[in-house]
């Protein structure tokens, strides 16, 4: 049934060419006023491997209490059945979907609490202040090397580097191998934006082979290091196996690259934006800069669970098999929970964004990580570069539930 104002179920916010030109923040409003569980109906082409049970398209969540009590309800929504990508290239088949039920995201208890507790081992507090100092350290010297060329572009000098040589520093990775994990990443991802050539599964073919010889070289000559920690059993229980490390390591690369060079890249394009709140940062430097930073660039724009039976959402009715998109680009600009949610505001507290994916069993593994690089990278950004300005309008990545930039000109002074 439509409803007067309401996006016609013809959009869909997951086309590549929507975020391509930027978060559709007019149609996602419009779906919290009218239509806050609203049917996207898709061609077979958009919805290419998805379960036959899922029908014709999926149901977009855009309120916030909407998006976070799903993220929460692992009894009635799987992450497993379709996977959290809601959208592949065309031609995705079925098998390929299920394979990925390997990595973390796309599972469902119990064998997401047991992958989970694992890779753990590798983000407590005490292992993330252990990278603090040398991160620290490189966030300095990213940012005085790109002070020094005058002029460049941000995202690829100073927002990908911090992410890329914690992720090296985390799998001991060489770092003068790091750039082989970011034209990965981006062969990855990037498969919709004309700018990147690369097949995504031979990108990914090239990161399991890779990472199946850092484990080799491991369980030969063990390390004090985080790959020795996952591959090892010892009183911790089971460790990853070859294949499970294997895509672990694409999971990071992509979730610990793509997302924080993103936030960090999206942060510096509001802060030019919003001078009064640059002067702000660089004279109070508050600790709340950094979740409105990741609040107003939201990486990831959405992902998705299927349901596991009749179940009710917001007050409709979601069948057994149907899909439904947890907006986060919405959830984090909704009225009822941010005051003035389109005003950038490095002072706004509380600020309870769902941009690490909710508060569920799925709560982004790495979020302190990401919080340390964003922190260091502006720190840095404002002792060594106080004076930064556009010299070229940023351009944008085209992808489907990524909120990406891929280039974004400043100059120093």
């Amino acid at each position: 049934m439509s409803v007067e104002g309401a996006v016609p179920a013809t959009f869909d916010p997951t086309d590549p060419d929507v975020l391509w030109e930027g978060v559709p923040h007019e149609q996602l409003r419009a779906m919290r006023r009218h239509e806050p569980v609203h049917w996207v109906e898709q061609p077979q082409s958009s919805r290419d491997g998805m379960s036959v049970e899922s029908g014709s398209g999926y149901w977009a969540l855009s309120a916030y209490a909407d998006v976070a009590a799903v993220s929460k309800n692992s009894k009635d929504f799987s992450a497993s059945e379709n996977g959290a990508i809601i959208r592949f290239q065309e031609g995705m088949q079925r098998e390929q979907i299920e394979l990925q039920r390997v990595i973390l995201l796309n599972q469902d208890a119990p064998e997401h609490t047991s992958t989970r507790q694992i890779i753990s081992r590798g983000f407590t507090p005490r292992s993330i202040a252990r990278l603090e100092e040398i991160m620290e350290q490189r966030a300095h010297q990213i940012v005085r090397e790109a002070v020094e060329r005058g002029s460049g572009n941000f995202v690829e000098e100073v927002a990908a580097e911090l992410p890329l040589q914690a992720i090296a520093d985390l799998i001991g990775v060489p770092q003068e191998e790091r750039r082989k994990l970011f034209e990965w990443s981006n062969e990855m991802l990037a498969s919709d934006d004309p700018d990147y050539q690369g097949e995504p599964d031979v990108a990914a073919a090239e990161i399991l082979g890779y990472a199946m010889g850092l484990a080799a070289a491991r369980r030969e000559e063990p390390r004090d290091d985080l790959i020795t920690k996952l591959l090892s059993a010892e009183k911790e229980g089971r460790g990853l196996t070859d294949d499970e490390f294997g895509y672990f390591v694409i999971l990071l690369t992509v979730a610990g690259n793509e997302t924080t060079r993103n936030a960090i890249s999206h942060g510096m394009a509001a802060f030019l934006d919003h001078p009064d709140q640059w002067e702000l940062w660089k004279r109070e430097r508050p600790s709340t800069m950094v979740d409105e930073v990741i609040r107003w660039a939201t990486p990831v724009s959405v992902f998705q669970r299927t349901a596991l039976r009749d179940v009710e959402v917001g007050g409709v009715a979601v069948r057994a098999g149907q899909r439904v998109g947890l907006f986060y680009a919405s959830a984090n600009f909704d009225e009822d929970v941010f005051e003035d949610p389109f005003r950038f505001d490095i002072t706004r507290d509380p600020n309870p964004h769902l941009s690490f994916g909710g508060h569920g069993a799925h709560y982004c593994i790495g979020a302190n990580l990401a919080r340390l690089e964003v922190r260091l990278i502006f720190e840095a950004l404002a002792e060594h570069a106080p004076v930064v300005r556009r010299t070229d309008p940023e351009r944008r990545l085209r992808h489907s539930w990524i909120n990406g930039i891929k280039e974004l000109g400043v100059a120093y002074a």
